[in-house]
C-alpha cells in the first residue's frame, strides 16, 4: 500500500524532506500541490523541486485526474479534496476537538494558548470532526511570532506523518478513535479585514495578534491619517492613568517610537511600514495622531 500527498506551505514542505530523509519516498504514488496567495511563499516550487530530485511523481491539483494510493494525506491543504477511492488523512494545526475549522494556530496565538498541538485524523463530512489517528501538543511561552511556532508544529508534523507511512508500510491498521463533542470548540476564517487591529482591546491581546498574523502572512494593519501601514513588531509599556481613555491615541513618544493607548496598558509600535512601498513609517511626521481599526 503507498500514499498521496496533498502537501502546501513550509510544513508540507518539511514533511517530504523528513519521508526523503528516512527512506520512505517509495511510499508516495504522487505529491499533488498547488498555489497560495495568502502566504508570503507557498513552497509549491521548493516541494516540486524536492519531489522531482527524489523521483518522486508530483503534478497540481488542477492536473489530477484519479488518484490511485489507498490513503491520501493531506498537510496545510486548503481546498476540499473529492476522492472516494482513497482513505483521507488530514493533519489539522491544533490539539482536537479544540479549535477546529480555520486558521487554527493563528487564532490559538491570539487567545494566548498555553499548548500547540496537530492532530492527524479521517477526514469526515463535517470537517474536523473525523476519528482521531493521533496527535500531540508542546508548551509555548510569550512572546511569539508566528513563524516560530510554524517550525514547532513542523516537528509534530513529521512525526504524525512518519508513524502513519511507517504503518501502512507495515499494513498495520490505522487505529482511531471518535472525538469528545462536549470538549469541541471552533476558530472562524480570517479574510482581509481581520487583519486590522482592534484598538479596543488590551495591550497584551493585540501584541499577540501582531505576532500571530506577521510573516508568512501579511501582518496586522491599522490606519495612520487615512493611509494603511502594516505593523511588523511591538513591545508593552507600563500603563498610566489616562482621563477619557481615547484608543488608539499617541500618548508618549520612545525615542521617535510611538506610544499607543490600548483599552489596557500601553503599546509601543517598534516596526512599521507602508505597504506598497515596505518603507518604515519613522520619523513620524508628527506628534498628534490617532491610529484607527478601519
Amino acid at each position: 500500500m503507498k500514499a498521496t500527498l496533498f502537501l502546501m506551505t513550509e510544513k508540507g514542505c518539511h514533511v517530504l524532506q523528513t519521508i526523503v530523509a528516512n527512506d520512505l519516498g517509495s511510499m508516495i504514488d504522487l505529491v499533488v500541490i498547488n498555489t497560495d496567495t495568502a502566504v508570503a511563499n507557498d513552497f509549491s516550487t521548493e516541494i516540486k523541486e524536492l519531489a522531482h530530485k527524489n523521483n518522486i511523481p508530483c503534478q497540481f491539483s488542477s492536473d489530477v485526474t484519479e488518484i490511485q494510493s489507498d490513503y491520501s494525506i493531506a498537510v496545510s491543504w486548503r481546498w476540499l479534496i473529492k476522492e472516494s477511492q482513497s482513505q483521507l488523512i488530514v493533519l489539522h494545526d491544533s490539539y482536537l476537538p479544540r479549535y477546529r475549522g480555520f486558521a487554527p494556530l493563528v487564532n490559538s496565538l491570539i487567545n494566548g494558548e498555553s499548548e500547540i498541538g496537530v492532530t492527524a485524523l479521517f477526514a469526515s463530512e463535517e470537517y474536523d470532526k473525523g476519528a482521531i489517528i493521533n496527535q500531540d501538543k508542546i508548551a509555548i511561552s510569550y512572546p511569539i511570532k508566528i513563524q516560530e511556532t510554524i517550525e514547532k508544529v513542523a516537528a509534530i508534523y513529521n512525526a504524525l506523518v512518519l508513524d502513519i507511512l511507517q504503518k501502512i508500510k507495515n499494513n498495520e491498521d490505522l487505529r482511531a478513535k471518535p472525538q469528545s463533542e462536549e470538549l469541541a470548540s471552533y476558530s472562524l476564517w480570517r479574510d482581509e479585514e481581520d487583519y486590522f487591529i482592534d484598538w479596543n482591546q488590551s495591550a497584551e491581546t493585540i501584541a499577540r495578534f501582531v505576532d500571530a498574523v506577521g510573516f508568512p502572512y501579511t501582518g496586522a494593519k491599522t490606519k495612520m491619517a487615512d493611509e494603511v501601514v502594516v505593523i511588523n513588531s511591538v513591545s508593552l509599556h507600563d500603563d498610566v492613568t489616562i482621563e477619557n481613555r481615547h484608543v488608539g491615541k499617541v500618548i508618549f513618544l520612545k525615542g521617535e517610537k510611538p506610544v499607543v493607548v490600548c483599552k489596557s496598558g500601553l503599546l509601543v509600535i517598534e516596526d512599521a511600514v507602508y505597504p506598497d512601498t515596505n518603507q518604515s513609517i519613522f520619523p513620524l511626521k508628527k506628534f498628534r495622531i490617532k491610529f484607527k481599526s478601519q
